[in-house]
């Protein structure tokens, strides 16, 4: 179940449908590696879920974490919580969350698909699983619109992606193979260059013209457009119904199989907070902004913030049949082997607090634990 974040965007141009945004880099969308943490109160007078004093919860302080920002500032996780207490960390990397789930310093979190994969296939299935979606979208190819007027124009020229082998610039790399043009995945050489830039530079690197354009998530496409950038093509419109998954919920095996009501109780919060999001769209960008500036140190602009926001939709379902596709895109490029993500989703939870909101069960693509 999708659920846009604001109004669905009027038609664009079709273009041809290609499956993008694979998965072998570590981190899919964030910052660094440092990790924040901060606790709430539980609810005086009510009970502890299965017995814990604590759920630890991780997420990036980035739009893409829509869910975990806008459930966390109004107080959702807490309340479904009860007398458990809520307790929070805010990564800037897929790696160190990987790494405090595996370490048992987080127990469930939010996170892109690479990081999630990557994980995966590292543990050799024994660490995670993907027990829901929480995000479609918010993928933009942004470039200099005095350097690149259309389309065909980005061969021969500088494109950034986020990092080596990560979910944009697998999906650059597909992307640009079928237009027919060559690149050396591993140097980014060829018939384009792709610069591996980390987001939070790309806008200096974009303003000082070292690059003519970006394939990147939000907000950092929409800080190219804010400093004069052009989208010249959203990925959403390469996927079937122009839904593919940017963020996923992970859970620890062990928590997973230890404290069942814990993670229901977190996941019937994030599929309230999805619908609150529907429901109140101008309070629920302005709750996911004040949450970005208390993590972070600093909201994001409304030139930023508000094309950002709408490019995103939250959502319950993971769009597992998209993270294959993914995978097999990133096989195709060289960058990884052909991984077995055979149990790598556990949607039973999520389906059963589906259920009880009256809601349409979601698949996982013939991927699930079994």
């Amino acid at each position: 179940m999708t659920r846009s974040v604001s109004a669905r965007r009027a038609p664009r141009r079709t273009l041809a449908v290609l499956a993008a945004l694979p998965l072998l880099a570590l981190g899919a969308c964030g910052y660094g590696s440092q990790a924040k943490e901060s606790t709430e109160q539980a609810v005086a007078g009510a009970p502890k879920v299965d017995g814990l004093d604590s759920v630890r919860i991780g997420y990036f302080g980035n739009l893409t974490h829509a869910t975990a920002l806008v459930g966390r500032h109004e107080g959702l996780f807490q309340q479904e919580l009860g007398g458990t207490r809520a307790e929070y960390a805010t990564f800037n990397a897929g790696p160190s969350e990987i790494e405090a789930l595996n370490s048992g310093s987080v127990d469930i979190g939010w996170i892109g698909p690479s990081p999630a994969v990557n994980g995966y296939i590292k543990a050799q299935g024994k660490n995670l699983r993907i027990v829901s979606g929480s995000a479609s979208g918010g993928v933009k190819l942004v470039v200099d619109p005095e350097k690149v007027k259309s389309l065909k124009d980005v061969k021969g020229k500088r494109i950034a992606t986020p990092q080596l082998g990560n979910t944009q610039d697998v999906a650059f790399l597909n992307w640009a193979s079928e237009q027919g043009w060559k690149v050396d995945a591993e140097s980014g050489k060829g018939d384009v260059s792709v610069v591996r830039t980390d987001n939070k530079i790309t806008p200096d690197a974009y303003r000082s013209g070292s690059i003519d354009g970006a394939w990147v998530p939000e907000p950092t496409a929409s800080k190219l457009v804010a400093e004069g950038g052009k989208v010249l093509l959203d990925e959403s419109d390469l996927w079937p119904g122009e839904k593919f998954v940017i963020t996923n919920v992970v859970v620890s095996q062990r928590f997973l199989k230890e404290h069942p009501k814990a993670v229901e109780a977190v996941l019937r919060a994030s599929v309230k907070t999805n619908r609150w999001i529907t429901a109140h769209q101008d309070r629920a960008k302005a709750a996911a902004n004040a949450q970005l500036e208390a993590d972070t140190g600093k909201p994001l602009p409304a030139n930023v913030l508000d094309p950002a926001w709408k490019s995103l939709a939250v959502t319950d379902d993971p769009l597992a049949s998209t993270l294959r596709t993914q995978a097999g895109h990133a096989v195709r490029a060289g960058l990884l082997q052909r991984p077995d993500l055979t149990g790598i989703y556990d949607l039973g939870p999520l389906n059963k607090v589906l259920k009880a909101e009256g809601a349409a069960a979601v698949g996982d693509a013939g991927l699930g634990a079994g």
